[in-house]
């Protein structure tokens, strides 16, 4: 089961014709993330996220789909970046 599922066909159809192009490449779904496209594939196979088509084409991504997982990233984002490590580093006396 994939942790943030993409809508019905008729559902992304009409939401296509309502608010215009939600379906992109996988550069486009990494851009409307915020993320790198490796991160996209982690997403894949982790079962975050998963393509709409997948074949000769290309890959294909639901956006806002892919936008939602992407708000979901993280739990906790500290103020700043280098608390964000493993812990306290000390050496052993």
């Amino acid at each position: 089961m994939v942790a943030f599922p993409n809508p019905d066909g008729i559902g992304i159809h009409f939401a296509q014709a309502e608010h215009g192009n939600q379906i992109g490449t996988l550069w486009e779904a990494a851009r409307a993330a915020g993320v790198k496209p490796g991160t996209i594939h982690v997403w894949v196979t982790r079962r975050k996220i998963e393509p709409i088509l997948d074949g000769e084409g290309g890959t294909y991504f639901h956006l806002p789909t892919v936008k939602a997982a992407a708000a979901a990233r993280s739990k906790y984002k500290p103020a700043d970046p280098a608390a964000n490590s493993r812990g306290i580093h000390r050496r052993a006396a």
